[in-house]
């Protein structure tokens, strides 16, 4: 699943079972293969780092239930964002104590839903939402997200989730009021964070706000360190152990013996997965064109939606690979001009590549099948084949 690099880093490729896989079987449209065994070693390779903290897997990554049913398998808990995940989770073998209902912006029946099957734990980031989890789970244990920025991730976070500092102690003080339980904080790093020195700011930051709210005596037990555990797009990164332990050692210098839950999603699935893909389409259009037009079967409504702004770069793989090659603009299928994946940056594909060629896009296992639409312009949703 991983080759060393020459810098004593890590630079992880798609498991070879699936690319395997794909080489053997014809796929009539866009299929994304997953692996098991890949996501159960990825989840003991991120718990052998985390270092005794409890792992929630971020289940809107990829939902599919047999990825559900083995993390139970292996006592992973969950981090869910709604009533249909939460349902997910629990029809699979979770146990309620260890789903907590993560999301900020939760409909009263939902909420009151969650109460009624046993989970106890709940995030908010404003005034309102804690009246809601008072009124429908009287008694829970909250946590109040933190509004961070990190610009140095590659798919950053900020401004829709979380409250900034200085609104944390009204939160909590207002929770303690309604007769919850001010139980922690949480944020999230910023999904992609590629290096373990790109948390520092961000712990450094909510640090302060979790002293102030000791200091005021608010007995906070745990930190919900988020995701932002990265997969490999291209960029060499840490082996999920050495990056998980690097993290750790800078949450344990701020917080100290602190509980701490960890809530990856990508850095749990991504590379346990790639997708078949065909091409439909090569052409230029105009003469002087520098660049090839390459149109996929697969686009940013079927899958490949984190191709917005160019944030996360996949990577492609081609039987005609090893030939001379070229840039190219890559684009999807659809009957809608937003649909083109990778511009600004062109990719570099064989030019001898043409339509009806086999593509696989590696690291494909998160945010592909999740985000796939239910059927726009006509073209069917992702399917996933699981092995």
């Amino acid at each position: 699943m991983t080759a060393v690099t020459g810098f004593g880093r890590i630079a992880p490729v798609a498991p070879s079972r699936v690319e395997s896989f794909i080489a053997e079987n014809a796929f009539d449209r866009p299929t994304l293969v997953l692996d098991l065994d890949a996501v159960e070693s990825q989840f003991r390779a991120l718990a052998a780092g985390l270092e005794g903290a409890h792992i929630h897997y971020a289940v809107k990554a990829n939902p599919h239930r047999a990825v559900i049913e083995r993390l139970v398998q292996v006592g992973s808990g969950f981090d869910a964002a709604s009533r249909g995940e939460i349902e997910l989770c629990l029809s699979l073998g979770a146990d309620p104590a260890h789903v907590s209902f993560g999301n900020t912006i939760k409909r009263a029946s939902d909420i009151a839903f969650a109460h009624s099957v046993g989970i106890d734990l709940f995030a908010a980031d404003a005034e309102e939402e804690l009246e809601k989890i008072a009124a429908h789970a009287p008694g829970a244990r909250v946590y109040i997200r933190l509004l961070v920025d990190n610009p140095e991730a590659d798919w950053p976070l900020s401004r829709k989730f979380g409250v900034a500092p200085a609104r944390v102690l009204p939160l909590l003080e207002r929770a303690r009021a309604l007769g919850l339980v001010p139980h922690g904080l949480s944020f999230h790093v910023g999904s992609q964070t590629r290096e373990p020195r790109m948390w520092d700011g961000t712990l450094d930051r909510v640090a302060e706000v979790w002293d102030a709210a000791q200091d005021a005596g608010y007995g906070l037990r745990l930190l919900n360190i988020g995701g932002g555990f990265p997969a490999f797009y291209g960029t060499a990164i840490d082996h999920p152990t050495d990056y998980a332990a690097a993290v750790m050692r800078r949450v344990r210098a701020r917080f100290g013996a602190v509980e701490v839950m960890a809530e990856p999603g990508r850095g749990m699935v991504a590379e346990a997965g790639a997708i078949a893909a065909e091409v439909l389409l090569v052409s230029r259009k105009d003469e002087a064109d520098l660049h090839r037009w390459v149109y996929l079967d697969i686009g940013r409504f079927s899958g490949l939606a984190e191709t917005e702004g160019e944030a996360i770069r996949y990577q492609f793989a081609t039987a005609r690979d090893g030939g001379p090659a070229g840039p190219c603009v890559m684009a999807g299928p659809s009957c809608d001009s937003a649909d083109v994946l990778y511009e600004q940056r062109p990719v570099s594909l064989p030019l001898s590549l043409a339509a009806g060629d086999r593509v696989v896009i590696r690291n494909c296992g998160a945010y592909t099948s999740s985000y796939s639409s239910i059927g726009f312009n006509g073209f069917p949703p992702l399917d996933v084949v699981v092995i």
